[in-house]
């Protein structure tokens, strides 16, 4: 008699779209449940919760289920979740969690409130300790919403809808995109569970742990961007591409591990790009990833992106090695690749140009005779002056670059400096954190 009553309700939740989600997303029959037949009001409650393997990886993750009053937050499914998050915590294991939900059980008054906060709680408090990823399906607002956005990453289907109003105005997920909110959209939620477990390759379990490591594959040849030229073949793992222009952040491989990438693209940062990577730096080092920026850069638009980047690389201490593929002017070098950067090694193209203001000026203050040319030729006499006097060849002799590489002669560079800065140490001054 019990045992159809397990094998019913079993077989009613395993038709749902929030396990079959979660089936799909982990490997084969490794998928173990968390509370599986745990009630809400009349119903089962609203996720599905459970571990298992992506990869041959253990992670936790959870699926809202619509199919359950719309997969409406409960008391019984923030109970689940605090199960969830602390089991994580205790194991050191990566939180994946797929939102799909209708709002609230709003009956339910300040306790589904105090359940909400509770889950808050513990999702900072896995933060910096294990990496969490969200994956917005369907409808994501209010208290779900502050959730899902406290994760590292957020994934979105072009359908889904994730805002702290729950009118859902500008919800949609080109708009979390471009607010920096969303890391990635995809078509649908296969293809989101597809790149979730993608994403999942790239990250260590836990603050503790390496990332896991895959075969080294040569870069294919025919690539105009550097970055592809130089980490392992079909390694790059995009982010934020519509958020922040000027500067590009990836999750790549080189010599089969892991690596943050920061690549600025010729441009003054603005707030958004020096936001964008100030917090993929700040997360690198907070698992230990190694960051290899590639610098073409001419400064900052403001003073207030300025100081949160320059935070970010000052206070991390993970491995972080610095090429200055094109200029490097000003604040940009100091940020990204001088002293503020407090980077371990720095190489440099034979072009690359090293200059505390932007070329013209520079050449105007440091050569005015050579600058009295007509206007249409000043340029072209100010670049000339520039990598005669400003070049990388220049900041070598002075002990501000490390090495001088040409491109070809790149990757074999950075493999060695990341063989080398493997056992990096640093002690830390005694404090909580820094306040900006």
């Amino acid at each position: 008699m019990v045992m159809d009553q397990v094998n019913a309700a079993r077989a009613e939740i395993a038709a749902t779209a929030a396990f079959q989600r979660l089936n799909a997303f982990f490997d084969a029959d490794s998928f173990c449940e968390i509370d599986a037949f745990a009630k809400s009001g009349d119903g089962f409650a609203e996720v599905v919760a459970g571990f298992g393997m992506v990869d041959g990886m253990p992670v936790y993750a959870f699926a809202q289920n619509s199919d359950f009053c719309g997969g409406a937050m409960s008391k019984a499914q923030t109970a689940k979740l605090k199960k969830l998050y602390k089991l994580a915590l205790k194991t050191g294991a990566p939180v994946v969690g797929f939102y799909d939900s209708v709002g609230g059980r709003l009956a339910q008054g300040v306790e589904l409130l105090a359940g909400c906060g509770e889950v808050l709680n513990l999702t900072s408090k896995l933060s910096g300790a294990v990496p969490q990823v969200s994956v917005v399906t369907g409808t994501c607002l209010g208290t779900n919403a502050l959730a899902a956005v406290s994760a590292d990453f957020v994934l979105m289907t072009e359908d889904a809808q994730l805002s702290l109003d729950v009118t859902g105005e500008n919800a949609d997920a080109a708009a979390n995109a471009a607010n920096g909110v969303a890391a990635l959209v995809v078509r649908d939620a296969e293809e989101a569970v597809a790149k979730a477990r993608e994403l999942v390759g790239y990250l260590p379990s836990n603050n503790l742990t390496a990332a896991p490591e895959a075969y080294e594959e040569q870069p294919a040849p025919d690539h105009n961007c550097i970055v592809s030229k130089t980490v392992d073949g079909g390694s790059k793992f995009k982010l934020a591409d519509a958020f922040g222009a000027a500067a590009r952040i990836r999750l790549a491989r080189m010599g089969g591990s892991v690596i943050g990438v920061v690549r600025t693209v010729g441009k003054k940062l603005d707030a958004p790009s020096a936001e964008k990577a100030a917090r993929f730096v700040r997360f690198c080092d907070a698992f230990s990833l190694p960051v290899i920026s590639f610098v073409d850069c001419d400064g900052f638009t403001d003073i207030a992106s300025a100081r949160k980047l320059t935070a970010a690389y000052a206070e991390a201490t993970t491995v972080k090695i610095s090429v200055v593929v094109g200029k490097a002017i000003g604040s940009a070098y100091i940020a990204l690749a001088g002293t503020g950067a407090n980077a371990d090694v720095v190489y440099a193209f034979p072009n690359a140009v090293i200059s505390p203001v932007n070329v013209e000026a520079a050449a105007f203050i440091m050569a005015p005779e050579r600058m009295k040319v007509p206007a249409d030729k000043q340029q072209a006499v100010a670049m000339q002056f520039a990598q005669e006097t400003l070049s990388a060849f220049n900041a070598a002799q002075n002990g501000y670059v490390d090495g001088i590489v040409e491109e070809p002669a790149l990757r074999g560079a950075l493999l060695s400096a990341l063989d080398m800065m493997a056992g990096k140490r640093v002690p830390t001054v005694a404090k909580k954190h820094n306040t900006y």
